[in-house]
């Protein structure tokens, strides 16, 4: 089957800088709904209509077709007073942005009485390569094109 919009995907990946060091290389494989439901990045779903499993395919893609330009605007330091006991560097925390939309704010430094918060997703600002191989693909089901998303293994649990 090759992989159209409403079908499930089955993908292997891993992702490098752009000198190619790793970065990340998951032992799962990712499970996504194809056909622009914002499941994965755009780049790789145009990369990959039209093929069938077995494909792979090596895509350097720059920070804009990646996890985006980073935003400074998403960059915090608030007091830690204002922060529930407990607070860790890792921590992800809801807040709003400069226009307030909810956003979600990673704990990136903790500084005396001072938390650095950071909204830009961690690989933003990146050049990135992605080697990408299908492992499957299968018509999606009803359900999961309503939910805009992949249910099962490796998808997304109700």
């Amino acid at each position: 089957m090759k992989i159209e919009k409403n079908t499930a995907v089955t993908l292997r990946y891993k992702v490098a800088d752009a000198k190619g060091k790793l970065i990340e290389a998951p032992k799962d494989p990712m499970v996504y709904l194809h056909g622009g439901y914002n499941n994965t990045l755009p780049k790789i779903e145009e990369a990959l209509e039209g093929r069938v499993a077995g494909y792979q395919v090596t895509l350097n893609l720059q920070p804009e077709d990646a996890f985006g330009l980073r935003d400074e605007t998403l960059v915090r330091s608030i007091p830690k007073s204002e922060f529930p006991p407990g607070v860790k560097v890792g921590g992800q925390l809801k807040g709003r942005s400069d226009d307030g939309r909810e956003h979600i704010y990673n704990v990136v430094k903790i500084k005396g009485p001072e938390v650095l918060l950071d909204g830009n997703h961690a690989l933003a600002g990146q050049a990135l390569q992605f080697t990408v191989t299908v492992v499957s693909v299968r018509a999606a089901s009803d359900e999961e094109v309503a939910h805009q998303h992949v249910h099962g293994e490796h998808g997304h649990h109700h």
